[in-house]
Order: structure tokens, then sequence, then C-alpha cells
């Protein structure tokens, strides 16, 4: 259940703490008063989207706390909240924050730690149902009551199964539509692949390495110019009579010759034969190196054409050597393909077949438990609309064949005979938004009984409504209250009398700014508001005396 609310700068509330109890919750006040205010923070806080208007003039930011009491055992929340890796509940507690700044950035922490909104709706959906005053409209939806006859018959197996089967069969309608799309091109394409795997697979790309083959080409295309340039560098450390080498030998002699005069002259000898000793090596290094430079003209042409060939095919299939490899295992696997197309299309139909097949068993099967579940929730909201002022109507789901779409392979249809001896007719043609708006909250009472929602919100479900049916609607959400928390938001007296708790929404202004403050009512308090809602704001000991008896007569003991 929703233990508290807490409301900051949102709309004409600056701050407001609201606590709720188990049971039946109403809340009153005049028109205008924020009632609506109160839902949309709820709203805020379980994921809808937020926008900074919502934020009070002056104010740079906005925020809702709530907090939730689960069942620490069955609650679907708690393997949601490990799904989408928030922490668990503790003591069966979920703490739930949101905060919307006037820069639009906002805030959302679950259980103290940072969650996203797209997290925030999934526990939303899974905490709270919220009915607003014009959802009675969408029963007019031929896929909301479809859903609403798959939620109440627990169908979720059955239409799981066929839309995994519905889907298998667009896939392969796709497939088939691409391969007969082809046509007369299919076999200019097949040249076309098959000229490109071809010239890509001469090339021998996987041996090709560009970097080298630049190397090898700077070398050989100036093979005559390094020999000559690379003998005389040779010739100059070795070579010649005045070489480096011949060099640091003298050298050598000259220092072992002042050994006996100047006391380093020994190791100016060990440093000039080390220069010498790395003087040979560079002189091998340099002469290896040469003997490997190739001057043949037959090479360089071949360097030339292997080089021409690369930057061809790099203008034609891609940026580098790794590209070129791709595009041709690409259009291998295209040409594989186009060309087994004959036997893919026999292959399709076999597969098709099989999967209308599929398609036809998963919707009858699907159809036979809609249609088993279609008596039961006619007359679980036959009766529960006798309870709400239609003691001779009759509620009717219709369900007929249709051809396979995504939802099924059925069409849906609620019909409503509100009194007895009249024909049924579609709840599309019903005229009257009071009788609608009984149907839905019939509907909604039913559905309650069938889902794991623990809260459950009415924002004036009893609207176009008044006198005995008004009492009746209060009965109603009483008796779902008997299962689950319910939050009404009313104008009726008869059905605010009701509410094991009562909350009022009223609107002041203070230092020329409007506030709207919510009240938790008891006692004299109570009955003064349900007076004020029976007769205005001029208090009589009449409305004071009828507010008191409606009290008593909805909860003894009052």
């Amino acid at each position: 259940m929703l233990q508290s609310l807490r409301i900051r700068q949102v709309a004409i509330v600056e701050e407001a703490s609201v606590d709720f109890g188990p049971g039946l919750n109403v809340i009153t006040g005049e028109t205008g008063a924020g009632k609506s205010v109160m839902l949309g923070a709820l709203a805020l806080v379980l994921g809808d989207r937020a926008d900074k208007t919502i934020i009070r003039a002056g104010a740079t930011q906005c925020g809702v706390d709530a907090v939730f009491h689960l069942d620490p055992l069955a609650s679907p929340v708690h393997p949601l909240l490990e799904e989408l890796g928030l922490p668990p509940c503790e003591s069966g507690q979920l703490v739930v924050r949101r905060s919307v700044s006037a820069s639009g950035a906002g805030k959302v922490f679950v259980n103290d730690a940072p969650a996203t909104v797209q997290a925030l709706k999934q526990l939303g959906d899974a905490l709270v149902d919220i009915h607003g005053p014009h959802d009675h409209q969408s029963l007019l939806s031929a896929d909301y009551q479809l859903d609403i006859l798959d939620a109440f018959g627990h169908t979720n197996e059955p239409r799981t199964a066929y839309s995994r089967a519905y889907e298998r069969l667009l896939e392969l309608r796709n497939e088939r539509q691409s391969l007969d799309e082809g046509g007369t091109d299919t076999a200019q394409l097949i040249d076309l692949l098959k000229h490109q795997v071809q010239e890509l697979d001469a090339a021998e790309l996987e041996s090709l390495d560009e970097e080298a083959l630049k190397l090898e080409h700077a070398a050989c295309s100036n093979a005559q110019d390094i020999l000559r340039i690379g003998g005389a560098v040779s010739e100059a450390l070795t070579g010649a009579e005045t070489s480096a080498l011949n060099v640091m030998g003298a050298v050598q002699q000259q220092a072992d010759a002042l050994r006996d005069m100047l006391d380093t002259a020994g190791e100016w000898k060990q440093e000039a034969k080390r220069i010498a000793v790395d003087i040979k090596a560079l002189s091998d290094a340099v002469d290896q190196r040469l003997r490997t430079v190739n001057a043949d003209p037959e090479r360089l042409q071949w360097l030339d054409d292997r080089l021409t060939l690369l930057h061809r095919l790099k203008r034609k299939y891609g940026n580098s050597v790794a590209d070129l490899i791709a595009y041709r295992d690409r259009s291998r696997e295209r040409l594989a393909g186009l060309e087994g197309r004959g036997d893919r299309i026999q292959s399709l139909e076999r597969e098709l077949e099989a999967a209308a097949t599929a398609v036809r068993d998963t919707g009858k099967a699907l159809g036979s438990a809609r249609r088993k579940a279609a008596k039961r929730l006619a007359q679980s909201v036959t009766e529960s609309l006798r309870d709400l002022g239609f003691p001779h109507s009759a509620f009717f789901v219709d369900v007929a064949g249709a051809e396979p779409r995504p939802s099924g392979t059925d069409t849906i249809d609620f019909g409503f005979a509100p009194n007895a001896g009249e024909p049924t007719r579609p709840l599309r043609a019903i005229a009257s938004s009071g009788e609608i708006s009984r149907v839905m909250l019939g509907v909604k009472t039913v559905l309650a009984a069938h889902d794991r929602i623990p809260v459950l919100v009415f924002d004036e479900v009893d609207a176009n409504v008044g006198g005995e049916t008004s009492v009746a609607v209060g009965t109603k959400l009483m008796a779902v209250a008997a299962r689950r928390q319910v939050i009404c938001i009313t104008h009726q007296p008869q059905v605010a009398v009701c509410g094991a708790t009562h909350l009022r929404v009223r609107k002041q202004v203070a230092e020329g700014r409007t506030h709207a403050t919510i009240t938790p009512l008891a006692g004299d308090a109570r009955v003064e508001e349900i007076a004020r809602m029976l007769g205005g704001r001029d208090l009589t000991t009449v409305t004071l005396r009828h507010a008191r008896e409606l009290l008593r007569s909805a909860r003894p003991g009052f």
C-alpha cells in the first residue's frame, strides 16, 4: 500500500505531506482546490512524463517522495527490483524519490539508489493503477477491450505463443517478398558479385602488406642511388686508407705510446678500441643491407603493378586492405544466397506453410481461452453492475473469429443491456457518460480481484452520477478496498462517507500567493466537510445532521 506522499513546489502546493491508510482513502475539496495536483504528483513519482511547467512559480525545482509498504513475500515488485539492479526493500518498505529542475533535468532514486525514469515506470505499473475521469472512453476501444479480457483470463501464455508464431510468419513473408522483388535483376546482380569476388580473390589480399610494399618499392626505385651512397658510407667506415676504422687503429697506437707518460692514456686506448668495434659493426650492417637492395627492373615493375592494383581496389571497395577483405566476404555471402535463391524459395514455401499452421493453431488455442474467459468476465461484470445501480442489467463479451493479426485471430466487442427487456447494444452505442463510467468501474472492480497491483486510484469515477447510484458506487469502492488499498477523488458526499481515511484539499491565498493544503479529517471536521459537499458553504443544522447520518450509515460507530 501507499503509506505516504510528500510533495514540494508542485503547482500550487508549496509543501505537503500526506499519510494514507489501508482500505478506502477518499480525497475531497472544492473544484480547483488542487486535488488533481496531488494526483499528478503521484503520477510523477510513478514514472509519468515530467514537464517543468509543473514547478511552482518562483521555485527552481520540484520533488515528490513516496513510501510504499509491500508484502515481503508475494509482491511482484521484489523480483522486479532485482531485475532492474536496484536495492531490495528493507522491512517491506519501498522508497521512491523524484525531482525535476527548471532546466528540464531530473533525478530518480529508488531505495536511495539512482534509477532511470524507465525503471520507475516499470515499478509504477506494478504498484498503482490510476483510473482518470476520462478513461472510460478507452473502454470503447476494441484493443482495450481485448487487453481487459486477456488480463481477466490470464491468457499470457497462449498470447505469447501466438505472438511468436505470428512474428515468425511475418519474418518469412518479408523474406519471401524480398526474394520476389529481386526479379530479373537477380541475374545481373549475380554476375556483378561474381566479378567482384573474383577480382578481390585474385589480389591475394591476405598476403598483401601495403606498408611493406611501399617500403620495398621506395628502395627498388632508388636502388642505384642507394648502392652508390651506401657504398661510399661503407668505404668511409672501413674500406679506405683514411677510413674511420683505420683512424681508430692509429688512435689506439698513439694512446698506447702515451701510457707511460699520462695516466689516462690507457682509458683513451680502450675507448678508441670500443669505437673501432662499433664502426666495424656499423659497416657490416650497411654492407648486409646493401646486399638486399634489389635493382632488378622486373621486380620494380611487379611492385608498381601491385601498388597500382591496390589503389584501384581501394577506390572501388574500401579504404584499407581490411575493408577489401570484409567487402569480398560480404559479396561472397550475398552471392551464395542469390545462387541458392531457388532452393531458398522452395524451403521458404515449406516454412511459410508450417508457420501459417502454427499461427492458426496458437490462434485457435488463444481464442478458446478467450471464449472461456469471456463467459466468466461477462457474468462477473454483470454482478458488479447490479451493485452499481443496474439491478436488471446484463453485460456481454462477444468473441468472434477474424483474420490473423498481431493480437490474435479474434475480435472483441463488449455489449450492455442496462434494463430488462432491452436488447444488448455495443458499449459505443451508449450515450450516457454516467452509464459508461459505472460500466468502467464495474469492469475495474472485477479486474481488481484478478491482478496483483496493490493500489487502485479512481479520479472522479463517480462523475455524472448521484443519489442512490452514488451510494452504490461508494459501497462498491468499499468492497474493492477490502482486498487492496483504494484512493478515490470524489465530489459525491455519498462516496466520501465510505472512506476509512478522509483527506481534504483546500486552496488558500496568503501574502499574495495561492497555497494548497492537504489535511486529514476526523470527527466534527469530517462532518462539516460532508455537510459542505451536501449543501455548500453555508452550514446549517439540517445539513450537519444529514452529514452525520450519512457517515453513521456508511461507517457504523462514527
